[in-house]
């Protein structure tokens, strides 16, 4: 006889005798556990998940066909076959059962011969769904490597010619994942505005070096060309329609719009600047007065929030200001994480350039 491994079957039926001869049939194939309820098989399935369920419907308390049910609305036992072995004939039970979620319906007396085949043929169908089902969460990952990497290029690209360390732009992305948050965005949501907002300044790469690196006030003509990186950025970004590069462009393109419509490019004012530009404003700039910069030193925390506070209704959105002082707490907690890491990061250059030499 072959015993197939690692394949374990539930039998549910509340008259001993049927669980005995399935048990009698598939012993010497499969390991086999058994429940003579609902209740009892559901706790059985909590502490050990199987392969396939042969489920009586004619029960006490809790039929065949809530249990089914229950199973097929939990992520969890979703994908386990649910075959019912019953003594019901009538075709529209046999159709209730299927639409409850079960793979098949054998009918009592059971025959051998037939529970085996079945049992065999939807252990297999399993197998195949849940090895397609790996390949593309595994495909998936790739993806998203794929895509995470894409972004770290792009939003090194953006400030490789600027004085921003590439801290900034990660550091000030988490920032704006936790005030988006704050602004009841979903988490995922969220995510996707913390990987585009890295990007928020792809157009720099359109600017020529004697602006980027001025190290004097820049001219009205000078002013204008560093404004269109807005514009540089979004048309950029736009050559990509997936949901990440579309929040991204739109970044790109109205970060630097002002509350009291005084921005650029559009002059966009309140709610007719997108809020996810809204928000990477406010984590751009309380970033950018919180870090060191090769013209300038770190402002006092308290410095920047009375700033932020004062900027309210002119710069930024009020409603945002207002959130993103009592996430305070959650953003220096992040600040502090990022600057740690950046100190790590220093050393370890230091060191690295020292064993060189």
């Amino acid at each position: 006889m072959v015993k197939y491994l690692h394949q374990r079957i539930l039998i549910v039926d509340d008259i001993v005798f049927n669980i005995d001869l399935l048990v009698e049939t598939l012993k010497n194939h499969y390991d086999l556990s058994a429940a003579t309820s609902g209740r009892d098989a559901l706790k059985i399935i909590s502490k050990e998940k199987p392969d396939l369920i042969l489920l009586d419907i004619m029960m006490p308390e809790m039929d065949g066909y809530e249990v089914c049910r229950f199973l097929k609305s939990d992520p969890v036992t979703a994908d386990i076959p649910v075959i019912f072995v019953t003594a019901i004939t009538d075709t529209r039970d046999e159709e209730k059962g299927l639409a409850t979620g079960a793979v098949d319906y054998i009918i009592k007396p059971v025959h051998p011969p037939i529970v085996k085949a079945r049992i065999k043929t939807h252990l297999a169908l399993a197998h195949q769904q849940h090895t397609a089902n790996e390949m593309v969460r595994q495909r998936t990952m790739e993806l998203q490597k794929s895509q995470h990497a894409a972004v770290f290029m792009l939003g090194e690209a953006g400030h490789y010619n600027d004085t921003d360390t590439g801290v900034h732009i990660w550091r000030m992305a988490a920032y704006a994942a936790v005030l988006a948050r704050a602004a009841g965005w979903s988490i995922k949501q969220a995510a996707l505005l913390e990987l585009a907002a890295p990007m928020h300044d792809m157009g720099k790469i359109g600017i020529s070096d004697a602006i980027l690196k001025a190290p004097r006030k820049l001219t009205a003509i000078e002013m204008k060309s560093m404004q269109n990186h807005t514009v540089i950025g979004h048309q950029i970004l736009s050559k990509s329609n997936t949901p990440l590069f579309r929040m991204a462009a739109e970044v790109a393109l109205y970060h630097h719009e002002k509350w009291n419509g005084n921005g650029y490019p559009n002059r966009l004012k309140g709610t007719d600047i997108p809020q996810s530009a809204r928000i990477v404003a406010v984590s751009d700039v309380f970033d950018a007065l919180t870090m060191k910069r090769p013209y300038k030193e770190a402002w006092p925390i308290e410095k920047v929030f009375a700033t932020l506070e004062q900027d309210a209704g002119t710069h930024f959105d009020p409603q945002l200001i207002k959130l993103f002082f009592q996430i305070k707490d959650e953003i220096l907690a992040i600040k502090e994480a990022w600057d740690q890491k950046e100190n790590r990061d220093s050393l370890l250059n230091i060191e690295t350039r020292s064993i060189a030499m």
